[in-house]
């Protein structure tokens, strides 16, 4: 599943709690239903069940996949529009293109993360290679919904392409571990996203019977999403499997450990570590819009409907 690893952890800093850093509890350990979206690829909600409170600034994320397409079936989405928040894809396995009417876009692969700063509000369309859709192959990703503050929420679109050997590569004490830093900071050391609300977004490999227990910074919520494999969380070790999120309460470190035994198709527990400050403002949210109100959300529609969000760029012949 990963894309991004090194062969000897040992090479890397180390990350670990201090040792009076106060363990965060595990308040609740939710399952993801399945469901699908765009034009009809598989997705995990793994949010859903999730009281906003320990949510925010997240508004949602989607596991796309893992799906192994045949000739002819990969899917995306269509031409659609956003406002008033972020959209983070981060691709696991596969291929997957974007384009917007701001003029962002590229193609990510295994490993890289796609940011697309929504803003004031643009037209954008995620879909699979014309190769891809040929051949048919693996797909496998995320797509996180951080919401932007009233402040930031009519700001001007923005696009960044984080290619995967950009991630800023961690380990745990005994390197039984690797933590990519997409976005924000552990222990200093930074990720590559650049964020408008101060996230921290992390992918964390487990070897069987690793544990870590990680910094986490006191102003910011703590979730854990299982992408694949089982373990447990927090200090008294509540079960985890492939598609439950565990949401934190307060406190200063967290901790993840990965079950002694695997199953042959998940060797290693695959976890997203998320973290953000809380912006702690009414959000109303519908369908691609997320902003503060209901009158704003009508205005974002009116906006769309009257063609102020962008327009489709004309295909090059």
């Amino acid at each position: 599943m990963p894309a991004v690893t090194v062969e000897n952890p040992l090479t890397l800093p180390r990350v670990a709690a201090r040792g009076d850093a106060v363990p965060r509890p595990v308040l609740a350990v939710t399952t993801a239903p399945s469901g699908f979206e765009g034009e009809g690829f598989p997705v995990r909600r793994a949010f859903a069940g999730i009281n906003y409170q320990y949510l925010d600034p997240f508004i949602m994320m989607d596991q796309m996949g893992e799906v192994e397409y045949g000739a002819g079936e990969p899917k995306g989405t269509p031409w659609h529009p956003h406002r008033g928040f972020e959209t983070v894809t981060y691709l696991l396995d596969g291929t997957f293109v974007h384009q917007d009417s701001n003029g962002g876009g590229g193609v990510i692969n295994d490993g890289d993360t796609q940011w697309m700063t929504a803003g004031s509000g643009l037209l954008h369309i995620e879909a699979p290679p014309e190769a891809l859709i040929v051949s048919g192959g693996l797909f496998h990703g995320l797509q996180l919904w951080v919401n932007l503050p009233a402040s930031d929420k009519m700001m001007p679109p923005r696009y960044q392409d984080i290619g995967g050997a950009k991630v800023q590569l961690l380990t745990s004490a005994d390197g039984g571990a690797l933590m990519r830093v997409i976005a924000g900071e552990l222990d200093g050391h930074k990720g590559p996203g650049v964020t408008h609300t101060p996230i921290t977004m992390i992918h964390a490999t487990l070897r069987p019977g690793a544990e870590i227990t990680l910094p986490w910074r006191e102003d910011f919520n703590a979730l854990a999403y299982v992408l694949a494999g089982r373990g447990a969380v927090g200090a008294d070790r509540r079960p985890v499997h492939s598609g439950q999120t565990a949401v934190f309460g307060e406190g200063g470190s967290m901790t993840v450990r990965a079950d002694v035994s695997q199953d042959s198709n998940a060797p290693d527990l695959e976890v997203v570590l998320l973290g953000g400050r809380p912006i702690r403002e009414p959000m109303a949210h519908y369908g691609p819009f997320v902003m503060n109100s209901r009158a704003e959300l009508q205005q974002a529609f009116d906006d769309f409907q009257a063609g102020r969000l962008g327009t489709v760029p004309v295909p090059h012949v």
